[in-house]
């Protein structure tokens, strides 16, 4: 006797998003980024107005995974299986990621480029307030930067890479183009200009970028090393 046929229903049927839909999520997502950061909040400073614009970004995504069934264990936020190795690939992608700022400022300087200046220490006060011998200022606020530091991790190569991946329908060079979209985005939207900021900050989305793929989608190494390199930019200016 002929075991009966299952049936395909809507409650065990798979259903996998085109990347049409996944397209769609991400003009929703790029339209968002940019719109909040239209929304600040003048009686509050710039670290809690950037908290929020990142806590917005971080529950659109949110949202946008679940209807598409993703997970953020699945993009990276896991336990590492090897300490060792991701304390190493740490390591590599900080050393990669100072290394690759350097090659710019030499280039930058032997071509003589052009590029607005950078400003970052004059910004710096009218956002963190005067650092200067201030200790316990730079104490005060460090667990928000770093909090910021790992939220930007989180959405800019976690989310952005694999959403702009699947819209291109996973293949090589769709990997390939997330990883520089993702870093020119993260650069202009520190800025909104080609200077030497944005170009600085869109590198080391690159480095980052690169070290998200080449080790194994593991945000933590991502988030350590953003938490370390705020810290020297922040101590730089104590």
């Amino acid at each position: 006797m002929n075991s009966p046929t299952k049936l395909i229903t809507p409650e065990n049927a798979i259903h996998k998003p085109s990347p049409l839909a996944f397209l769609l999520d991400l003009v929703i997502y790029i339209s968002i980024m940019f719109l909040v950061r239209e929304i600040y909040f003048s009686q509050f400073n710039f670290i809690t107005n950037g908290l929020f614009w990142s806590f917005v970004m971080l529950l659109t995504a949110t949202i946008l995974m679940r209807l598409r069934n993703v997970s953020w264990k699945e993009i990276g936020l896991f336990k590492p299986s090897n300490v060792k190795k991701s304390l190493l690939a740490t390591i590599f992608i900080f050393a990669f990621t100072i290394i690759s700022i350097l090659i710019f400022q030499t280039l930058k300087d032997q071509l003589g480029l052009q590029l607005s200046p950078d400003m970052s220490n004059e910004t710096a006060v009218s956002k963190f307030g005067d650092l200067s011998g201030n200790w316990k200022l730079f104490f005060t606020i460090m667990p928000f930067i770093w909090l910021q530091s790992a939220l930007e991790e989180i959405l800019d190569r976690g989310f952005l890479i694999n959403w702009i991946e699947k819209a291109l329908s996973s293949t090589w060079f769709a990997t390939i183009f997330a990883v520089l979209a993702q870093a020119l985005i993260f650069g202009f939207r520190h800025s909104y200009d080609i200077s030497e900021r944005s170009i600085t900050v869109a590198i080391i989305g690159l480095a980052m970028g690169i070290g998200y793929v080449a080790f194994g989608r593991n945000l933590w190494p991502l988030i350590f090393v953003h938490c370390l390199l705020n810290t020297m930019s922040m101590l730089d200016r104590v």
